[in-house]
């Protein structure tokens, strides 16, 4: 129940965030000075992409909620329940989603700053590296079916394969938008869409990062 309150946890202070950064807490009815001042300067609204984000990264964190709270309960509901030993290539992929979310981060500055060069490079670095994860996350699978633990053969195996693939089914699901933002970046669009593009893929990539890293641990503690 720990690891589970972690992963709820982590997922909260990931929406609080989120929200924190789009200015959702401000009250401009509370503003006081010149009446001038205060019809100059329009607030810029959040752009739709970004509520749409917001709002699918709080359905996912709810239905990643969901099934670790229903792992907690099945592992401790049951005598059936027999945790298959993790494959060691887990510890290296994970690593390999820190570099993934390091580039896209890179990227995302490099986008802000209008530096192009350095903007295609970590684009490039941070699809290569979550494709290699993605790679890695098949090879591990393929690793526990061959020594014998399978899907049907204890619930504890259902939910690793099912834990893994669901995050592994969101992160390809970010690589088709991450390659819609480098086609705009590449074809050379507007600055305006293409860091906003940019910014949304960092965001999806950390937002990932945090709940794979929550779901490993709850996949050690079970």
């Amino acid at each position: 129940m720990t690891i589970l309150f972690l992963l709820v946890a982590t997922l909260a202070t990931v929406a609080i965030w989120w929200l924190s950064q789009q200015r959702l807490a401000e009250k401009p009815w509370l503003e006081s000075g010149p009446v001038d001042s205060l019809r100059a300067p329009v607030p810029r609204r959040m752009p739709a992409a970004k509520v749409g984000l917001g709002v699918f990264l709080a359905v996912v964190s709810a239905l990643f909620a969901l099934f670790a709270s229903a792992y907690a309960m099945r592992m401790h509901m049951a005598s059936d329940w027999s945790s298959p030993p993790l494959p060691w290539l887990l510890w290296p992929n994970t690593g390999v989603l820190f570099l993934s979310s390091a580039a896209m981060g890179w990227a995302q500055a490099a986008a802000r700053r209008r530096q192009i060069g350095h903007l295609r490079t970590g684009l490039v670095m941070g699809a290569a590296s979550a494709v290699l994860f993605l790679a890695g996350q098949v090879v591990a699978c393929q690793q526990l079916a061959t020594a014998g633990f399978y899907m049907a053969t204890n619930p504890a195996n259902a939910f690793f394969y099912l834990l893994t693939g669901l995050h592994a089914l969101h992160l390809l699901g970010g690589l088709v938008a991450l390659g819609r933002a480098s086609a705009r970046v590449w074809r050379g669009t507007a600055m305006a869409p293409m860091v906003l593009s940019v910014d949304l893929c960092a965001s999806y990539w950390h937002f990932l990062l945090l709940v794979w890293l929550a779901v490993f641990a709850l996949l050690l503690h079970g």
